[in-house]
């Protein structure tokens, strides 16, 4: 089954495209396939990768699956949240992961509480339509490392430290990133639901 992935981050084509395939499920991103990114005024995960995954269907006529993910910290009273890629822009930085890390550290050094969660919602929808969306949500408790560690991952990676292990997920190997992070959490979901509902 060949599914549009409402993105064009590659990070995260790669990491679903290497969970979803026991299922014989081929993920696209939609950038291969037309250019331009479907409007996200909602202030939650699950209205936003819901307005990605219709806008990803009707564009391609292909089902479509959107993640919307984000960091959500308690310091900030759950933001950045949905303005999470843009999080560093407000502080004048320009877009990319390295300044996106360079802000939240900046921002988080006068707080003690460096606690958080990251949060990952999957949508699918079979066409644009769809009056039965699947949802599944992914959320990891997380703390915010004083200083980068570890080289792998993207995105907030090398900050996002889980406690129990004391490790970023910059400094785990995939598979165990996978099985503990956000993004691992929502795919398992959604591979239950997909298996269920539409490969059934």
């Amino acid at each position: 089954m060949k599914i549009v992935l409402a993105s064009n981050n590659r990070g995260k084509l790669d990491e679903l495209q290497a969970m979803f395939a026991p299922l014989g499920v081929q993920l696209v991103c939609q950038g291969d396939l037309f250019s331009g990114e479907a409007p996200e005024p909602h202030c939650t995960f699950v209205e936003n990768a819901l307005s990605k995954a219709r806008f990803a269907a009707e564009k391609t006529g292909l089902p479509a699956i959107a993640d919307d993910a984000g960091l959500c910290l308690d310091a900030f009273g759950g933001l950045p949240g949905v303005d999470t890629a843009y999080y560093c822009t407000q502080f004048g930085y320009e877009k990319n992961d390295a300044n996106n890390v360079q802000a939240v550290l900046e921002q988080l050094a006068p707080h003690a509480n460096r606690k958080g969660a990251m949060v990952s919602t999957l949508v699918g929808v079979r066409h644009p339509r769809d009056p039965e969306p699947l949802i599944a949500v992914g959320r990891v408790a997380v703390e915010i490392a004083p200083e980068r560690r570890g080289s792998g991952g993207f995105g907030f990676d090398p900050v996002l430290l889980l406690p129990a292990l004391g490790l970023t997920f910059a400094q785990m190997p995939p598979e165990q990133k996978n099985r503990f992070s956000h993004r691992g959490r929502s795919s398992r979901q959604m591979m239950e639901l997909l298996r269920t509902s539409w490969l059934a």
